[in-house]
């Protein structure tokens, strides 16, 4: 199911019922993450702006303040932005993010375009969040307008739907 989206907002290229895009990306240890090998357990990938910004700190400091709701409901965690894996790093160890920060920054967008959430005019990622069950398969996502925060409780009700 997805979210109701805003007027003048784009839909994401891919959507409930679709099958995730695979990827592999690097964690802030440049550790390659492959969605694949995540087979058999439902993962949560969030797509969000820039590290060290207002809004996606804010974000992603509420999604780890609550991180027991991922945790219980058996969903790994995993956030995506442009930024290099430097960077990202340096901004999970400042803020003690418990989940994967995964760095798509080169080739730069790759994951976020297949997902239908990079903007090609500011260069980043926008606000999209997918849920993908243990086969594969997109089962609820949302997309929210460039300085409006996701909201913690369509995540919790995406998750009582898993």
């Amino acid at each position: 199911m997805n979210a109701p989206e805003p007027a003048g907002v784009p839909v994401p290229a891919v959507g409930p019922g679709d099958p995730a895009p695979d990827f592999t990306l690097p964690d802030t240890h440049g550790t390659p993450v492959h969605l694949g090998d995540l087979r058999g357990q439902a993962t949560l990938v969030v797509f969000y702006p820039f590290a060290f910004s207002g809004i996606c700190t804010s974000e992603l400091c509420e999604l780890r303040d609550n991180i027991e709701d991922f945790e219980t409901a058996g969903v790994r965690l995993l956030a995506v932005s442009t930024d290099p894996v430097f960077a990202l790093k340096a901004w999970q160890e400042a803020e003690g993010f418990g989940f994967d920060l995964l760095s798509d920054f080169w080739p730069h967008g790759a994951v976020a375009r297949s997902f239908g959430v990079f903007d090609d005019e500011s260069g980043h990622a926008l606000r999209g969040s997918f849920l993908v069950d243990a086969d594969g398969i997109v089962r609820w996502s949302v997309l929210s307008p460039r300085a409006r925060p996701r909201d913690l409780e369509g995540y919790r009700q995406a998750l009582a739907e898993i």
